[in-house]
């Protein structure tokens, strides 16, 4: 796929690309970033150049992940990175994390929202699921807020610097937005 620029309510974002290299490098030395993302640790200059000049784009060219740089509209400095990852049966999974310096804006509530519209608008997504090491409290209350159901804990669901860790997983649908699902739905009854 053709990268894309999306918009919200106070955010653009758009394809990351090395231009990012240098925001990405340093927004990535925040021990909470590489503490619960599966980013390298210690993060390098090299592994920034290596995500924004070949990991980024090779996504978007196989159609396997969308990667996007999150900034205000107006312009500015990065805030955040988003993507929406590993497609299997219609759906995706939505990872993130936020610049230290803006945590707490509502900036990732925002972003998670309008990568969710367009994953079941233009990618036929079908599920948008959600996964954090349990104890991600900051992860969780974003997609909490974002409208996700928090579905339970997968034991070892999570591969992280080499080791298995428990993960919450979540999951929101087209329903839940408002939006038609190209599937019909048919939930359990009690």
């Amino acid at each position: 796929m053709e990268p894309v620029t999306l918009t919200t309510e106070r955010l653009s974002l758009r394809a990351v690309t090395p231009e990012d290299t240098d925001e990405v490098y340093a927004a990535c030395q925040d021990p909470d970033i590489q503490r619960w993302t599966t980013i390298p640790s210690p993060y390098s200059l090299t592994d920034a150049e290596i995500f924004t000049g070949r990991i980024a784009p090779e996504g978007w060219r196989d159609d396997t992940e969308y990667v996007f740089s999150v900034r205000p509209h107006e312009g500015g400095p990065l805030v955040a990175a988003a993507s929406l990852h590993h497609p299997r049966a219609g759906g995706w999974e939505v990872g993130f994390w936020t610049a230290k310096e803006h945590r707490g804006r509502g900036y990732m509530t925002e972003t998670v929202l309008g990568l969710a519209r367009w994953a079941f608008t233009d990618l036929s997504c079908t599920r948008l699921e959600w996964r954090a090491e349990v104890g991600n409290t900051g992860s969780r209350g974003v997609i909490e807020k974002a409208g996700f159901r928090v579905e339970g804990v997968l034991r070892a669901g999570l591969f992280n610097k080499g080791t298995l860790r428990d993960c919450w997983v979540g999951a929101l649908l087209p329903a839940d937005l408002g939006i038609v699902s190209r599937l019909p739905y048919l939930p359990p009854r009690a």
